[in-house]
């Protein structure tokens, strides 16, 4: 297996929110994948002590080990029991029922043998190449189908879309959230390669159009997971002014690369 991680902050200035992983069994049959992507609340309150990268890092951290060691159990449980772990490290200091308390996108893969299963939860994108070329595309794509006029302000959003039924959802305090996961698997014989990306990489397509999917991952394949994010950072930078397509996002994002082989 041959893997590649890229991970560069939006602004060096402040910490990366983002996490990414992989892991080897002992046993050395199959292995995980997994990508945080660390929602940056607004400024004011968010009920907790913590940071976002001290969530996605304690997040990040159950679920390496649980997608290693627990085999019996699925992405969803895995998921739901990493939520449960990490809410209950801060559920005595933190308003854990706050919208606005740390949370994050979640790209999960596993693979085996027998086959390789996924779990993406929020706007973060898996890719699946098969030994003939095909590309398999895991996104959850709820809040990119949301009128823009339902994402007006902070406090609408908050109110009425996250994580709540209609919206669309993070992984945040609640570990029933994991079951509004997108999930799915395929045979381990038909997946040659697995890329997954946080939005601040996937802006090359969902946001510059600089092409489909599948250039997108022919790129990262033969140039690299860190052309892509340089790629981004150029186009960023060049578009920082006019805003023709980051409009109100933030003119730079971390972005986060996982390139795997298997």
């Amino acid at each position: 297996m041959r893997t590649e991680l890229v991970s560069e902050p939006g602004d060096p200035d402040r910490p990366n929110e983002d996490f990414a992983s992989v892991g080897l069994p002992a046993s050395g049959q199959g292995g995980s994948l997994i990508v945080l992507d660390g929602v940056t609340p607004p400024k004011g309150e968010t009920g907790c002590l913590h940071s976002v990268p001290w969530y996605t890092a304690r997040l990040g951290g159950a679920l390496t080990e649980l997608t290693v060691s627990c085999r019996d159990l699925s992405l969803a449980e895995i998921l739901s029991r990493a939520i449960l772990r990490t809410a209950e490290a801060h559920a005595t200091t933190c308003d854990l029922s706050h919208p606005r308390t740390p949370q994050a996108t979640v790209v999960l893969a596993r693979w085996s043998p027998q086959d390789v299963e996924y779990l993406v939860l929020s706007d973060s994108a898996l890719l699946a190449e098969s030994p003939s070329g095909e590309l398999t595309v895991v996104l959850d794509d709820r809040l990119s189908r949301l009128p823009r006029s339902a994402l007006a302000t902070d406090a609408m959003i908050d109110t009425t879309l996250r994580n709540k039924e209609g919206g669309f959802f993070t992984a945040a305090a609640d570990p029933s959230v994991a079951a509004r996961s997108v999930t799915g698997s395929l045979p381990r014989a038909d997946v040659r390669t697995l890329v997954a990306l946080t939005d601040g990489a996937t802006r090359w397509v969902e946001k510059f159009d600089q092409g489909d999917w599948a250039d997108c991952f022919t790129l990262v394949r033969k140039e690299g997971a860190a052309e892509l994010v340089s790629r981004v950072r150029a186009l960023e930078r060049a578009d920082a002014e006019e805003r023709t397509y980051l409009r109100r996002s933030k003119t730079h994002d971390d972005a986060t690369v996982v390139y795997a082989e298997l």
